[in-house]
């Protein structure tokens, strides 16, 4: 009999709903600006040497919160040069609110903002097909390589963008964190019709191969999951499906895989119990791509 488990991304409403709880319970914004503050200023100290115009590809640019954050460390570091800052993002619903976040900040002069409601790939398919191949300065792809087919061939794709002291940073979740854990146990389990489960443990065999040079970050985050275990709490559901990238995994799940997947949740591996919480181990990877 077929598995009723259906890939959360089938109900865009509900995967939303999940992202946004995730974000509210967990540090991962935090550690991301954290990165931001304290690394980042020395990542693009030689992007835009020379220039009077930066360009930056934001590849899944989401709403744009981190995106506005990086741009005001390239401001910073190169007072009064032009920004043309280009976003890929596929939700249409994700680029209206990154169109509001621009309209409500006050510290945009001289960035100039072009949105493509498009995946990364049917923007390589376009570039390609109209024989473009503009180059940039700084380009991120932030917890976004999940949702590609092929990740080192989108990784070269963006990386052979990169003007010759441009930048290519990837942030995505660690190798040390519980999600690599709980994935590569139970992740052929899930129903990942949509995406794929990568991690920064991942990338450095990719990069090898391709010959690029890169540097690696541990970006430290947690979240507090306690909710899963209570049963029928709704935040907790909400947790549980964003975590397994399933819908309505509590109801769904056969009870075998639920129990298992419930237990493994709580182990060292995953989580640490602290105070009574179980606070799940949310670490990030950054990795930084010469040119």
């Amino acid at each position: 009999m077929a598995s009723p488990m259906r890939s959360l991304l089938a109900d865009p409403d509900r995967y939303l709903q999940s992202f946004r709880l995730f974000l509210e319970r967990s540090t991962e914004h935090q550690s991301m600006q954290e990165f931001v503050e304290r690394q980042l200023p020395a990542v693009i100290a030689s992007v835009g040497n020379g220039k009077s115009t930066i360009n930056v590809l934001s590849v899944g640019g989401g709403s744009g919160e981190m995106d506005l954050q990086i741009l005001s460390k390239i401001r910073a570091k190169y007072p009064g040069v032009t920004i043309n800052n280009d976003v890929i993002e596929p939700s249409a619903d994700q680029i209206s609110k990154y169109k509001e976040r621009v309209a409500q900040a006050s510290n945009l002069e001289n960035t100039k903002f072009t949105w493509h409601n498009e995946t990364a790939y049917e923007y390589e398919s376009r570039m390609n097909a109209e024989k473009k191949t503009k180059k940039w300065d700084f380009i991120h792809m932030i917890q976004m390589l999940y949702y590609v087919k092929d990740i080192p061939a989108t990784i070269q794709y963006f990386h052979s963008l990169l003007e010759s002291q441009g930048k290519l940073l990837i942030i995505l979740v660690s190798g040390k964190s519980g999600w690599e854990t709980l994935w590569k146990k139970y992740g052929s389990f899930f129903p990942l019709d949509l995406c794929s489960f990568v991690s920064s443990a991942d990338l450095p065999r990719m990069l090898d191969s391709a010959g690029l040079k890169y540097q690696l970050y541990e970006l430290p985050s947690h979240m507090d999951i306690t909710s899963c275990f209570i049963e029928g709490d709704k935040d907790g559901e909400l947790l549980l499906d964003f975590l397994t990238e399933t819908l309505d995994f509590a109801k769904t799940a056969p009870p075998e895989l639920k129990h298992q997947v419930m237990e493994e949740l709580r182990k060292p591996g995953c989580s640490e119990i602290k105070d009574g919480k179980v606070i799940f181990r949310n670490n990030l990877g950054a990795i930084v791509i010469e040119p």
